[in-house]
């Protein structure tokens, strides 16, 4: 068998203050930068990314594997047309050289926007499909924030969402995609497929897998798909503006239909059970400083989180961790180039004047910082979400802004989802009091076991808690932009 293999991921924010281009696939924070297709199979082998998976599938069946090359970028604003265009032609270009192949896997998001293709997956897909002709297998892993469409359902024969929000299991996923297209290559008829739409959207920070309504819905999930090939649930990712965005379900094998019929009722029944959640910042604040104790209380900041288009770098939850008082706290991550190669020009120990983060929205923080400690931002990722991943977070400083409040600054922009983040500059999780995170969901399956609360605040930042606020032009006639509320777009 000879199999190609691919990726191209991106999660794009219409709204977010930057765009990414080709430099953001090269400059990626904690994950391996781009690669092309002679360094795709060394850089990605058994480190935690969906296509890891696939290729340990692969080789573990003997087939011989055309690498196609790999990318990707923090999510942020829609993917620039170079940057598309150069990734895209990059794997068409090295499908076409190894063709003829058995099947193509290809390790995909499914939410990216490009600034010619709002739906981009769909159109790279196309394309794909185009090489290798319509019987050639063709299967796909998605995230699960994925706006999984019509047309990408078309041209895969099968599309494998992760299970988990957050997202522990990406290897498995791909794993699962290589052994179906595996399955079609051995001679298995193409599946039966079916498609379904929900009509409204749900808030990312209502979307954990780990608890209700969420954790119900993946129960029924797993109990429908028995006898097919495959049952994928996509939660959306509510701040793409084009009529896919959304809550999508696809089925593919014997049945198919009526098992996504069901699961679309399944997480109908549940629709009020995924509004709220969210608290003011200066609620959260004054919560955590009165729950602090032997175990820390961990803060997401949620509306700049870097894993949803957020630029890391907004200061409200740190002006009032500050204006509160808050003891024993630690932020992370603040992406601040500027502040950090100050802080290393000036040296551990020394005190200096910043105006701190705020790079994305033009509302810095006038600080006085000491230095605690500096790296170069090169260490490997501990948690379960991204274990033995690379991360290069350039030029770090860990900075004292308050008595009671420290920040830990980096270069190049990462969600806070890991330990690592806090322990690569000298600060242990656990020993905290406060721990403010510029997350949504992601954290909780490193952080979770460690605290003694969770709180979500809601400070000022692009990703905002209630999607609905956002100035969408171009949603599907009749969706619905939160829980519970019969307006319709």
């Amino acid at each position: 068998m000879h199999i190609a293999i691919g990726g191209f991921l991106h999660e794009s924010h219409s709204f977010a203050p930057h765009p990414a281009g080709y430099r953001q696939f090269i400059e990626t924070g904690g994950f391996p930068s781009l690669q092309w297709p002679e360094t795709m199979l060394t850089a990605l082998r058994g480190i935690s990314v969906p296509a890891a998976g696939a290729i340990a599938e692969a080789e573990a069946a003997g087939a011989t594997i055309a690498p196609l090359g790999w990318g990707f970028a923090n999510p942020a604003g829609p993917v620039t047309r170079e940057a598309f265009e150069r990734i895209a032609g990059m794997i068409l270009g090295a499908l076409s050289r190894a063709m003829p192949v058995d099947g193509v896997y290809l390790d995909l998001h499914g939410a990216m926007v490009s600034d010619d293709f709002p739906d981009a997956e769909g159109e790279l897909l196309r394309r794909v499909r185009a090489v290798i002709g319509p019987h050639t297998p063709l299967t796909a892993s998605l995230d699960p924030h994925a706006s999984m469409t019509r047309a990408m359902v078309e041209h895969a024969d099968a599309l494998v969402p992760f299970r988990t929000y957050p997202h522990v299991d990406m290897p498995a996923a791909g794993a699962r995609a290589m052994a179906l297209l595996l399955r079609r290559v051995r001679g298995e008829p193409a599946w039966e497929k079916a498609f379904a739409e929900l009509d409204f959207l749900i808030p990312i920070t209502s979307q954990c897998t780990l608890v209700e309504p969420m954790a119900g819905v993946m129960a029924a999930r797993a109990a429908l798909s028995e006898g097919l090939a495959e049952l994928g649930y996509c939660f959306g990712f509510p701040y793409c503006d084009f009529p896919g965005c959304g809550q999508a379900i696809a089925g593919f094998g014997p049945g198919a239909q009526a098992a996504v019929n069901k699961l679309a009722a399944e997480i109908a029944a549940r629709e009020s059970a995924f509004m709220g959640g969210v608290m003011p910042a200066a609620e959260a604040v004054a919560q955590a400083r009165g729950l602090a104790g032997d175990k820390p209380v961990v803060i997401a900041d949620t509306q700049d989180n870097p894993g949803g288009g957020g630029h890391g770098d907004t200061t409200g939850l740190l002006a009032e961790l500050i204006a509160q008082g808050a003891e024993g706290a630690v932020l992370a991550i603040m992406n601040d180039a500027e502040s950090a190669a100050a802080c290393h020009a000036a040296g551990v120990g020394a005190t200096l004047a910043l105006q701190l983060g705020g790079r994305s929205d033009g509302a810095p923080l006038a600080v006085t910082a000491t230095v605690e400690n500096l790296t170069d931002g090169r260490f490997t990722l501990t948690g379960p979400m991204g274990r033995g991943n690379p991360a290069d977070l350039g030029p770090c400083a860990l900075i004292r802004v308050a008595p009671g409040v420290r920040v830990v600054v980096v270069s190049r922009k990462m969600q806070a989802h890991d330990q690592a983040v806090f322990t690569q500059i000298g600060v242990e999780p656990a020993q905290q009091r406060i721990l403010a995170v510029k997350s949504s969901v992601h954290f909780r399956a490193d952080f979770g076991p460690l605290a003694a609360a969770v709180l979500v605040a809601a400070a000022p930042g692009p990703v905002v808690a209630d999607p609905a606020t956002l100035p969408f032009t171009s949603l599907r006639p009749g969706l619905r932009l939160r829980p519970g509320d019969n307006r319709r777009f």
